[in-house]
């Protein structure tokens, strides 16, 4: 309860810590106009006494920006110059003080409070069905205070006290509240204030006991599965003190409007079908729902006879409720059981010419991708064994009717028909041992039985004249494959010569089809003939497509579930991990200044850490707060920590989107965090009482975690076998060391197991194949793929000079020979890897 008698000892000191640009609209206006019309008491007076202030101090050039005010309709240079000194932390009582030196008392007369002031206004709250709802609003004034509540238009009997309670609350009273305050012939309105009553027993089979004010979201999202022209409900519900605020997201994008706690959409579409979730937040916290399906069907009907057509409900009375018979009467229409993306962009190679275009082309093919429903990882700058374990989830993610797409933009070759992915680790010169056969993920994929595979490569096709060997991945005879590469077969792929950042010429054109309601193929086909027109890259690089889709399948085919619902949301709860943000938070520090530090995903394993000063105390003239002492697992560059734009610390594509005011610090490289992600945040101010300006620091350490891809634990170099076994198969048998005599290195080429490092192998942590790999190419003495004398004869030079070769180059080669494996290829290679023994060197 507020003791009133306290209220009117309070209301004087409220009034002078109020800041000037909380002060109500109609003082304001009043103000401005006394001192616009004042001549030598007026705003150009107060401007100079105001100057004299060094807490508030106001330039010459402020004073000349508040007299251009009179130039525009309805503008007061007095409203320009009381917005400065409040951006500046004047108050309400440092404002009374400058009018006191000015001698203007109509002026100050303006500031005085009012014969009745609301100090406490009723705040809008969500609380539970059959808790105590309490609203409070209190006043002041100069005589005897009276208080009616009304809920809408109508008079609540019986509410007459500061404090409006109802126990216990009900559904029916929700709604919106206020409250009229008497004083003698004054009178004032309180703020509206919502009141939202939330009936949790039978939305979610579950109680609460108790509200204490924070943030609680207690009615989740359901999975919804309905047909064209049917309308579209979702829940979402949280109790807290103040309502909390309510934003709902389809695939990863706000949804324009979807402000409220439920999201209706009626007459809904097939574009409606997605995955949606809720971002409720309040004054200091954060938290999403569960991410759920909408399934959006078609609805139709069929002719049963010459004299009827029934509608779809009436087709389920004649099929006895078989849904078999609905689903099969759909012939055209093609769904996938989910859709999932894997995009990676190797661009800051160690060992070799670094890229620009990846990025960018990742960044833009991710949104469009998530417009398209897809579950899309991405991913930039990955080692060799990172490479691996995330083919490895992204599997995770794969299962009978998925549409599987992976995205590679980077250094790449093409031997013998099997395209290989250079990781930004591999060494110079590589071979196939160090890189990624598309072809060998491939194969893992159609294990997983998938709907439809989609391959895009954005690398150089060039033969690898280092690289000898040969592959042996049996694919099997699936319909369902389709490989767009970037460019021609021993040719290389473009990225355009710019000081910014752009696409490659691959993507330049891909994205303005991408989204086209077309089969895949057809889609690649005018990508290619848009390509076709690029003057720059005539004659140089042209889209190759290679496909073996015999249905109608398009990137915009809607998903439809399975029966294995458990098995969906097993790997929807894998694929939410690396894409888990920390929540935003408020950090108090014992100074009195409040930090709001907040984080934003640029891509899977980039995060943004933003800062920004929420509230600091009046006597502090500078305060400033910083990201330090990061993990050395993510190599952070001090320089380019805590900058004043997102650019600068290379926050490039994400920018528009951040908030303004604050210090940003990009963290990428998140696949290498080890531990948790432990920082401190550093906060440093002076107070205009301070002799020197030497700053005072205060620090407080965050745990946020393992954020986005973090979590997976991509670093570890063998955590599984399945893609690394694949991967890394044997050498045909016409291809062994066994069939074809050794090749001497050279010197520069040592013999060595290939094991991503230097040390001496372990044979208890290599896979047979493993072993097997890196012992043939020791023997046959090829030591990696191109060497520097390669690059200085690379197809580079050739080029037009608006145009950068982009990819891997090398001279031509022979030309590729598709290899066939016998049935008794695996026999073979077991006996030879059983003949193998390890001697030291």
């Amino acid at each position: 309860m507020v003791n009133l008698s306290s209220c009117f000892a309070m209301s004087e000191s409220l009034e002078r810590s109020t800041r000037i640009s909380q002060l109500k609209e109609p003082q304001v206006k009043k103000l401005c106009e006394v001192l616009d019309k004042s001549s030598g008491r007026g705003w150009r007076k107060l401007g100079e006494i105001v100057s004299n202030d060094r807490r508030f101090k106001v330039s010459s050039d402020d004073m000349e920006m508040c007299s251009l005010k009179v130039l525009e309709l309805e503008g007061s240079p007095s409203l320009m110059l009381l917005r400065l000194m409040g951006e500046r932390g004047c108050t309400a009582g440092h404002l009374m003080d400058y009018l006191k030196a000015l001698g203007n008392a109509e002026a100050l007369q303006c500031l005085k409070p009012p014969a009745l002031q609301i100090l406490i206004q009723p705040q809008p709250v969500a609380l539970l069905c059959g808790h105590n709802l309490r609203l409070s609003c209190h006043a002041v004034g100069k005589s005897l205070i009276q208080y009616q509540w009304f809920k809408a238009k109508e008079e609540i009997p019986n509410s007459v006290s500061p404090d409006l309670v109802i126990s216990p609350v009900q559904l029916k009273d929700a709604g919106f509240y206020i409250c009229r305050v008497n004083s003698g012939d004054a009178f004032e309105f309180s703020q509206w204030a919502q009141v939202d009553v939330l009936n949790v027993a039978t939305s979610c089979g579950q109680t609460y006991q108790s509200l204490d004010g924070r943030l609680k979201l207690v009615i989740q999202p359901q999975f919804q599965r309905l047909h064209v022209g049917e309308t579209l409900q979702l829940e979402c519900g949280a109790v807290a003190r103040p309502i909390p605020r309510f934003q709902w997201h389809k695939n990863g994008a706000p949804i324009p409007n979807g402000t409220k706690r439920k999201l209706v959409i009626p007459h809904v579409m097939q574009e409606h079908h997605g995955r949606y979730r809720c971002e409720i937040s309040s004054s200091t916290e954060r938290m999403w729902s569960s991410e759920v399906d909408v399934v959006v069907a078609p609805r139709i009907s069929i002719q049963v006879s010459g004299a009827m057509e029934c509608s779809e409900d009436d087709l389920y009375t004649i099929g006895g409720g078989s849904e078999e018979l609905f689903l099969n009467s759909i012939p055209d229409q093609l769904y996938a059981t989910d859709k999932v993306a894997l995009l990676i962009g190797n661009l800051s190679y160690q060992n070799h010419p670094q890229l620009k275009a990846p990025m960018v082309d990742v960044y833009e093919l991710t949104n469009l991708l998530r417009q398209l429903n897809f579950k899309v990882v991405s991913l930039l700058d990955l080692t060799e064994s990172e490479m691996r374990n995330a083919v490895d989830e992204f599997l995770l993610l794969l299962h009978k009717g998925v549409y599987g797409l992976l995205y590679y933009a980077g250094h790449g070759y093409e031997n013998y028909g099997n395209s290989f992915m250079v990781p930004v680790d591999a060494p110079n010169p590589y071979h196939s041992a160090n890189c990624l056969c598309v072809q060998s993920i491939l194969q893992l994929m159609q294990e997983k039985e998938t709907g439809l595979n989609i391959f895009l490569l954005d690398m150089c096709r060039k033969r690898n004249i280092h690289d000898d060997s040969t592959r042996n991945v049996v694919l099997r005879v699936t319909a369902n494959i389709v490989f767009g590469y970037a460019t021609c077969q021993d040719a290389e792929a473009f990225e355009l010569s710019s000081s910014g950042f752009t696409n490659g010429v691959f993507v330049k054109f891909l994205k303005k089809r991408l989204l086209d309601n077309e089969k895949i193929t057809v889609v690649l086909d005018r990508v290619a003939e848009d390509m076709g027109q690029f003057d720059a890259t005539k004659g140089k690089q042209a889209l190759e497509i290679r496909s073996s889709l015999s249905e109608r399948r398009a990137l915009t085919d809607p998903i439809l579930p399975s029966d294995s619902a458990d098995l969906a949301h097993v790997h929807s709860r894998q694929w939410a991990k690396a894409h888990d943000l920390p929540e935003s938070m408020c950090l108090d520090f014992d100074c009195g200044a409040q930090i709001k530090l907040g984080f934003a995903a640029e891509f899977s394993n980039v995060l943004v850490i933003y800062t920004h000063i929420v509230k600091k105390p009046e006597d502090m003239s500078f305060c400033q707060a910083h990201v330090t002492d990061f993990s050395q697992d993510l190599d952070v560059d001090p320089k380019e920590m805590n900058r004043e734009t997102p650019e600068e610390t290379g926050i490039y594509l994400l920018s528009s989107s951040l908030p303004q005011h604050c210090l940003y610090t990009r963290l990428s490289s998140l696949q290498k965090l080890r531990e948790e992600l432990v920082f401190t945040v550093c906060l440093q101010g002076t107070f205009a009482a301070m002799d020197d300006d030497h700053p005072i620091h205060w620090t407080k350490s965050v745990n946020i975690g393992k954020p986005l891809i973090a979590r997976l634990d991509l670093h570890r170099v063998m955590r599984r076998n399945s893609c690394l076994q694949t991967c890394l198969m044997p050498h045909s048998p016409c291809h062994s060391p066994c069939h074809s005599p050794c090749h001497s290195p050279g010197p520069e080429h040592r013999l060595h197991l290939h094991l991503g490092s230097q040390q001496a192998p372990d044979c208890n942590r290599l896979s047979p194949q493993h072993l097997y790999a890196d012992i043939c190419e020791s023997l046959q003495g090829a030591a990696g793929g191109c060497g520097d004398s390669f690059y200085n004869n690379a197809g580079r030079g050739h080029c037009e000079p608006a145009l950068e070769s982009g990819r891997f180059s090398s001279s031509p080669g022979q030309l590729s020979t598709p290899i066939e494996a016998g049935d008794d290829i695996n026999e073979v290679q077991t006996v030879f890897i059983n003949s193998l023994q390890l001697h030291p060197q």
